[in-house]
């Protein structure tokens, strides 16, 4: 099965089509394999785009965006092996081209081969729906803009990993190709060192743990990723090790060290296991998942909300050979002052129910 797009809100790319030249513009297509059983159409574009709702699929077709083989079809058209699904909408697509920006970098380590950056909350890393400029990625582009070797748009070089909107901390980003190829051997091998510290809902019995279950998207809600048992072929393979930090009786602050790096890894993870990260909307760790029924205590959650309004999560330690010399490079980052005062108030607060 090939597939143009993942999202049909990203940018087009090629030449016009007959359908464009009528004032279609196509945004989305997949062919379905030859082993594709016969299904809805809005079933099948449901399981094949991010972010969109099959209601909204229903209304493109209504209004006669969809076309299956270069005809226009209805939402309970039936896909079958070899069809071409096209998406074609009234609009151009937009054009996602990377855009330098001059937004401020805390740039950790930086040399000819690579830049080690501490990525605040609320930056968002690469561009996307909704967040076309103000990202990691552009403002890479203004720092680099003076390097005639590196192209923003090249995707030889640029991001190695990522790391979610609402979470701090480390990133690296290769400046050549051969930085990002050895760099990226290095993640998809393992041999990659990185940790997080996160501040979860409950207490556990043990000091440490290790968690392995697929991620994938879930279902039911587009927006999350679920987990799925590792013999399920559901999916990728994901495994996160755990150890407690500090415990503070209703919550804990752990330390978690990745062997593998999926999707909201982390956050799917923590609560499959019933412990959902504060303050994070998304897995329902938003709520007051534990502690008192009291409200002083329900003052003191919302007070905690307000100090880190994102979900208790940095990227704390990255770990990797240099891809020039293979020389090992470890650096730290710390705690940034959301989670350092949430952490204390947590302290101060339950020194004194002692």
């Amino acid at each position: 099965m090939t597939e143009s797009n993942e999202d049909i809100s990203l940018g087009y790319s090629g030449e016009l089509s007959e359908e464009e030249n009528a004032g279609l513009y196509e945004h989305f297509r997949v062919v379905a394999d030859k082993g594709q059983s016969l299904l809805r159409v809005d079933k099948f574009l449901f399981l094949h785009l991010a972010d969109t709702s099959r209601n909204r699929i229903q209304q493109a077709a209504k209004a006669g965006f969809i076309h299956a083989n270069h005809e226009p079809i209805k939402s309970n058209y039936r896909v079958k092996p070899g069809d071409v699904i096209t998406i074609l909408l009234n609009r151009p697509r937009y054009d996602n081209s990377i855009q330098p920006e001059d937004i401020p970098l805390d740039i950790v380590y930086e040399d000819e081969s690579l830049i080690v950056v501490n990525k605040p909350a609320g930056l968002v890393v690469h561009p996307g729906v909704g967040n076309y400029t103000g990202t990691l990625v552009n403002a890479l582009a203004w720092h680099l803009k003076d390097d005639p070797d590196y192209d923003p748009n090249d995707p030889s070089v640029g991001l190695v990993h990522r790391i979610d909107k609402d979470t701090s901390g480390l990133l690296v980003v290769a400046k050549t190709p051969e930085a990002k190829t050895k760099l990226g051997l290095q993640f998809f091998n393992k041999t990659s060192r990185r940790s997080y510290l996160a501040l979860v809902w409950g207490d556990f019995r043990e000091d440490e743990g290790r968690i392995e279950g697929n991620i994938g998207r879930n279902p039911s809600d587009r927006l999350q990723m679920a987990v799925f048992p590792p013999d399920s072929e559901i999916g990728k393979p994901a495994v996160t090790h755990y150890r407690v930090v500090e415990r503070f009786r209703f919550v804990t602050l752990v330390e978690c060290i990745l062997e593998t790096g999926r999707t909201h890894q982390i956050r799917a993870h923590m609560r499959h296991i019933g412990h959902p990260l504060f303050n994070d909307a998304r897995y329902e760790g938003d709520k007051i998942l534990r502690g008192l029924q009291t409200a002083s205590y329900n003052s003191f959650i919302r007070n905690c909300f307000e100090v880190c309004p994102r979900q208790a999560l940095h990227a704390q330690t990255l770990g990797f050979a240099h891809p020039v010399g293979g020389k090992d490079m470890d650096f730290t980052s710390p705690l940034p002052q959301d989670m350092t005062q949430l952490i204390e108030r947590w302290r101060t607060y339950i020194n004194g129910l002692k």
